[in-house]
């Protein structure tokens, strides 16, 4: 009798260790995907670079102006400015890390 009361107590002892075994495994495998990617690479020496690329990209849409320029992260940096053109004027918003990686435009409306 004392036997399935013992199997029974240890069935029940392993139901919270089974969540921990899982909590573990996939810690694990996390720590390995973050492993494999690498570690991010400081980029605050291509702040200068990151200007020029964000202003090259918004010419077409005319007399570039930057208005600010961010390291976001260890390796983005964000820099924000206005393009005009006589007509229209555009504010963008560009996103750089070895080369850009995200633009945005937006026309503003003409000025009163």
């Amino acid at each position: 009798m004392k036997h399935p009361l013992l199997i029974a107590s240890l069935l029940l002892a392993t139901v919270p260790l089974g969540g921990c075994v899982a909590g573990l495994a996939t810690s694990a495998v996390g720590m390995a995907v973050r492993s494999a990617r690498g570690e991010p690479q400081d980029n605050a020496a291509l702040l200068p670079t990151a200007v020029q690329a964000c202003s090259a990209r918004a010419a077409p849409y005319g007399t570039v102006k930057v208005i600010d320029k961010q390291q976001v992260s260890i390796d983005r940096i964000k820099v924000w400015g206005t393009a005009d053109n006589g007509t229209t004027r555009h504010s963008f918003e560009c996103t750089f890390g070895k080369k850009i990686i995200g633009f945005k435009l937006r026309a503003l409306p003409a000025a009163r």
